[in-house]
């Protein structure tokens, strides 16, 4: 929808049984016209050839293809999202020793709209050939005798209405897709493997959060902390394990990247920061800024303490009058849009944000709840996990990072918790529920798998997925990227003939 209706974004709720780990799915969801584009930040990674790949060390047999399959996509979802040039490696001048188990010029970079159905708003308006519908809610398939799709049901203000097609795109979100296979899966119990299939299983987000600050040595690697442009949108160095050194300390993959200090503390002393935290704090001004999962994890969990960051902003109050002009004009005005804020302190000490690959387990999954939602569909039950696994990679990697920056000399780690209570805090710290992958995977056959490696559905021909949730692993990478590689080149199949995998 063009704007929010109540109506349409009450399907979203669902019943939550893990709230410590999920966001409430309603805030995760945006049910309107440009979907997730109103809740994304804008950060594009594409996976790497890694996460294709066979590991043993994790128990993962690899894809149906490998890397190079996407390579032809990448600059056209580039155009699609915004985010310049296809470019995601960049030298630097930071010296490191030969066969070095960690890289620094892998980039990401970001969407200058992040706001897709703006993005897209004059060429959805100029194509002939597009009929572009709203307020409708799909409810059901019809099948002809062969099983394919005949007709789509759909829900328009209290009647039904039949929709004839011959193959149906669903782009409706990870979450939002798996719950109507789902329904389809309790009409027709047989389909997607039954019960006991692979629907709804492995959902995945990614780990992320912060358990340690670093202290960035050298000026070089200093250089790579804040956001950068190449005059076709900002990016920002990540430091990520090589794959050797996955293999060799039986890592999942990961990236790193320095941010500023915890906003939330007014310990940081620091006006700006404290000046960010206040509008973030006021739900009602903050969420017009961030999506509202992200805004959440900045401000952290009330009682806030408001008069000390005002003390902050009043000791530092140049600094905040001259920094919200350049970085709202920055952020809102400037045709290449900053993504954040980023400030150097002279210490050279930050905090280090870990993004991190999420083990598939098959009972982290969605189910469906007993409670329908005004279409008559049950609503999607999701139970999200992490495990002790995913914490023992994490750490894993911090140590075997904070070995190389003391070995190369670029700076250290500063853990923020002893070392028995590290484990329990990446959990408490990793909140997730933006990224739904994994609950509709692709493969080769249906026995593991509900679509095919392009995204087509094994048990209903005619009907393809458009949707992170069909990669069969997470990556360190944001998975909208990703989406957008897969989602033109389903397109290109259905439109040029693809020659099907395996």
């Amino acid at each position: 929808m063009r704007q929010r209706d109540p109506d349409i974004q009450d399907s979203a709720k669902a019943e939550l049984l893990t709230p410590l780990t999920h966001h409430p799915p309603d805030i995760a969801v945006s049910r309107r016209l440009g979907g997730g584009g109103h809740l994304w930040g804008g950060r594009c990674v594409p996976f790497d050839p890694i996460d294709y790949a066979p590991r043993p060390w994790l128990n993962l047999p690899g894809w149906p293809f490998d890397s190079t399959e996407m390579d032809d996509y990448l600059a056209d979802a580039c155009v699609e999202l915004a985010c310049g040039a296809p470019v995601f490696l960049h030298g630097h001048d930071v010296p490191l020793s030969k066969g070095s188990p960690f890289t620094l010029d892998r980039l990401e970079r970001w969407s200058n709209q992040p706001l897709t159905a703006k993005l897209h708003r004059a060429e959805i308006a100029a194509d002939p050939d597009l009929a572009l519908v709203l307020g409708v809610m799909l409810t059901g398939v019809i099948r002809r005798e062969d099983g394919g799709v005949m007709a789509l049901r759909v829900l328009s203000e209290d009647q039904q209405y039949e929709i004839d097609a011959d193959h149906v795109v669903l782009a409706m979100g990870g979450v939002a897709t798996t719950q109507f296979l789902l329904n389809l899966q309790d009409v027709e119990p047989r389909l997607f493997g039954g019960s006991e299939g692979p629907l709804g299983r492995h959902y995945m987000g990614h780990v992320n959060g912060q358990i340690a600050d670093i202290e960035m040595g050298p000026e070089a690697f200093h250089a790579l902390a804040p956001f950068i442009q190449d005059g076709t949108s900002y990016l920002r160095h990540r430091i990520v394990p090589t794959d050797d050194t996955q293999a060799e300390h039986r890592l999942a993959n990961i990236a790193f990247w320095p941010v500023v200090p915890p906003i939330h503390d007014p310990a940081h002393r620091s006006g700006i920061l404290s000046a960010i935290f206040l509008t973030l704090s006021f739900g009602w001004l903050g969420r017009q800024v961030i999506a509202e999962p992200i805004r959440q994890k900045h401000v952290g969990q009330p009682p806030y303490r408001r008069v000390a960051h005002l003390g902050n902003v009043l000791r530092d109050l140049w600094s905040v009058l001259s920094f919200a002009p350049r970085f709202l004009w920055q952020r809102f005005g400037a045709k290449l849009r900053i993504p954040g804020f980023f400030l150097i302190n002279p210490a050279h000490r930050y905090g280090l944000e870990f993004h991190a690959e999420h083990l598939p387990d098959p009972d982290s999954r969605i189910t469906l709840s007993d409670e329908c939602d005004a279409s008559g569909a049950r609503r999607a039950r999701i139970d999200f996990r992490f495990s002790e696994m995913d914490a023992a990679n994490i750490l894993r990697a911090h140590d075997a990072l904070d070995e190389w920056l003391r070995a190369e000399g670029l700076g250290q780690l500063i853990y923020r918790v002893p070392k028995a209570g590290r484990a329990k805090e990446i959990i408490a710290v990793a909140k997730h529920g933006n990224h739904q992958i994994g609950t509709i995977p692709l493969g080769c056959d249906r026995e593991t798998a509900v679509v095919d490696p392009w995204g087509s559905v094994f048990d209903i021909p005619g009907l393809h997925v458009a949707s992170t949730a069909i990669l069969p692993t997470s990556s360190q990478a944001t998975p909208t990227l990703m989406g957008v590689q897969m989602a033109l080149r389903l397109a290109d199949r259905l439109t040029n003939g693809g020659t099907q995998h395996g």
